[in-house]
Order: structure tokens, then sequence, then C-alpha cells
């Protein structure tokens, strides 16, 4: 059956049952993880994407992957991909999740960073670019949120000045995500005073003088979060991307990518297993009430799973994606916090190193609300963009 016929019936039947070929293309990168990750990947990967010492692994792992074409199958063929539809990313996202994300910062690459380069991109700065994202050896951070502008990105008063031929950057960004080790980061600068179109992106290296980061200690992992300091820097006018005054409409591009990019419920699915099985062995799971509350977060994980898809069949069918994205958002959250809870109410010992697969999950449960716009943001989005309810006075 045609791909496009295919996904016309999987979006009216809701029958996401996967083809041949998907499920030959799953057991291809599982078998890869088999071969490639080392004995103690579990206890290894446990602080997070963003340790020193993932992200030194995840460079040699992506370069892997790339000679096996498994890093950006889904991109077009003549930007160094395979040409696949949506429901390959889909399961490589997947595997990739439950496996406790072994290409580290390079998922946003493949999600979201590169897709918009794609779109947005000067050929310049594909060409720039482009090439170091399908290798395998480049690592991204994004300026977003600052002190007192986080999920609310219209507030942001990091400013950039168009001087000569030149953008003169100085601001504060913060709970930036791999800044530490990263090479570009992709950044929200205001350029006037307009709250939404004085937004512009500029993509600035972060060995630019006058760039400084500090490390956040958290709860989340090593070396996850920072604060960002821009005094006077400087970057030529080249390194915008899009138009002055553009970045709203790239942002709301760039998000839908990452939102649908990261499938937290497949991880959340895999810890809430992985915790039953655990359970089961100890004879703890006979209880009504533990078995009924593990129902309840699979079920969950279900619900987040199908919302995900849905959208999923959508972008394969080529039909634009709107603010239903923030439905399965908020679906995956929901499911990430159920889990969360069930593993520190009935596997407490987890969280203290006695299951590193459960730890590592309930590190990135946490962020779970928090990370591609808050709860509460997608709640207003899904209020006002797809209930039609009119928004609180200012």
């Amino acid at each position: 059956m045609p791909k496009s016929e295919r996904g016309i019936q999987r979006e009216a039947s809701m029958d996401f049952k996967w083809t041949d070929e998907e499920q030959a293309f799953r057991e291809r990168l599982l078998a890869f993880l088999e071969k490639t990750l080392p004995d103690d990947w579990e206890r290894f990967s446990q602080h997070g994407p963003a340790s020193p010492e993932l992200t030194r692994y995840a460079e040699e792992f992506c370069g892997k992957l790339a000679d096996e074409k498994l890093l950006t199958p889904h991109w077009a063929k003549e930007i160094g991909g395979e040409g696949l539809d949506p429901w390959h990313q889909t399961i490589l996202a997947e595997v990739m999740w439950i496996a406790g994300e072994p290409r580290g910062g390079q998922y946003m690459n493949v999600n979201w960073i590169g897709p918009t380069l794609m779109k947005y991109g000067s050929a310049l700065q594909q060409e720039q670019y482009l090439p170091e994202i399908v290798e395998g050896k480049a690592l991204w951070c994004q300026g977003f949120s600052e002190p007192g502008s986080g999920s609310d990105l219209a507030s942001l008063r990091t400013r950039a000045e168009l001087v000569g031929e030149e953008y003169v950057v100085n601001g504060q960004k913060i709970w930036t995500s791999y800044a530490g080790l990263a090479g570009t980061c992709f950044l929200l600068c205001r350029t006037s005073d307009d709250r939404k179109r004085g937004i512009t992106i500029l993509l600035i290296p972060m060995d630019t003088p006058g760039i400084t980061v500090r490390q956040i200690p958290s709860l989340i992992g090593e070396g996850d979060i920072h604060e960002v300091f821009f005094d006077d820097v400087r970057v030529p006018a080249s390194a915008r991307l899009g138009d002055e005054g553009q970045a709203w409409e790239i942002i709301g591009y760039s998000l839908t990518n990452e939102r649908l990019g990261i499938p937290r419920y497949s991880l959340a699915r895999a810890a809430l297993d992985r915790a039953v099985s655990i359970l089961e062995d100890a004879g703890d799971f006979d209880d009504p009430g533990v078995r009924i509350e593990a129902g309840h977060a699979a079920a969950l994980c279900e619900a987040s799973r199908m919302a995900s898809y849905a959208i999923v069949s959508k972008r394969a069918q080529g039909e634009k994606i709107g603010a239903e994205a923030s439905s399965a958002r908020f679906a995956t959250i929901m499911a990430e916090r159920r889990v969360a809870e069930f593993v520190s109410e009935y596997l407490p010992e987890a969280l203290c190193d006695a299951h590193p697969y459960l730890k590592m999950h309930h590190q990135r449960g946490i962020v779970a609300g928090i990370a591609a716009g808050a709860a509460e943001i997608q709640l207003n989005i899904i209020a006002s963009d797809v209930l039609g309810l009119p928004r609180e006075p200012r």
C-alpha cells in the first residue's frame, strides 16, 4: 500500500500498527544499540545526556550512527538523509529515548535545529552547519529562557543592536541546556520593542568573545543547565536566521518539531514496565492498590502515545500541525509525572542508585513539564487555540 494511503488509513482508524518495513527498521536500531552501547551503559548514562562523559561518548556514538545512515534517516537524501518518512523519525526517537538517549544533546540537531535551518537558513548557513549535524559532530544549545522570562518568550530582554555589519548582543539567558559544551547557540534576542515582532534569531559560536557560561547545580543530571551572559558580543549580520522580527514564526515551527521529537511517553512506559517487573520479582505487585496505580500510569502512557501518533500521522500526510501539538505534549507530561510518582511511592530506593534506569527516568521526568514550554503554557495554548476560550484579561 502506498505511504499516503497507509497514512490515511492510520488516521481514519487510529490503527497505528507498524508495517513489516517499519518493524525491520526498529529491529535494525535495536541491533545497533546491542552492538554499540557499553555493557555498563545504564549506570554510565544515569547522570544525564549533558554530562561531560556522556557528551564525549555521544559524539563517538553519533558518528557510528551516521556511518550506518541512522542519525538523520528522515532527512532528504540531498541533505545527507535517507528520505524516510516521519514514522521512521518517531521509531528512531522512541528507540533512542527508551535506551536513555545515547545521542546526548545531538537529538536537538536531528529533531529541530537541522529542519529549522533547512526551512529558514541561508545557503551559507546550511552549508556551514548541516554537514556537521549529518556527521554527528555538532552540539547546539538554545538561548531561550531568561531571568523573569521563562516560558513567556515574548518578554525576553536580551538585546541585539545592529551596528554597521555586526550585531552587538547584551543580556543573559538561564536554564540553558548543554551550554557548557555546545559549539553554537540558537539565540533569541530583541531587535525592537515590539513584543513579538521585535524578536530575532542569531546563530552564535559559543567561543565568541564576551560570552560567559556558568553551570547551575541541579537534581536533573550533571552539566545539564547553565546561565549564559552576553557582554558586548559581536557577531556578523550573516549570523541572523531569517529576517529581523521573524523569530516568532520560526520558533513556532521549531517547537512543534521539538515537542513531537522527544517521545517521553516511550521512556515513561519502559520505566513503568521495569518498575512493575522489579515489584513482581519481589512479590510486591499482588496488592490491588499497587496494580490499580500501575494501570492508571500505563493508561496515561498509551493515551500520550496515541495523541502523539495522531500528530505524526498529520505530518506524514503533509498537513499543517497547530495547537493540537500542545495537547499531545500535555498528555505526555501527565504520563511522565504519573510514572515518576509511581516509582517514588513503591520503589523509593530507585532514587538512591539501586536501579539506575529508574533514577534516570525520574530525573528526566522532573523537567517534563518545563522543557519545550511549561505545562501551564501548553494548557493556555489548548484553551485559546484548541477550545477557543477567551484569554484572561491582562
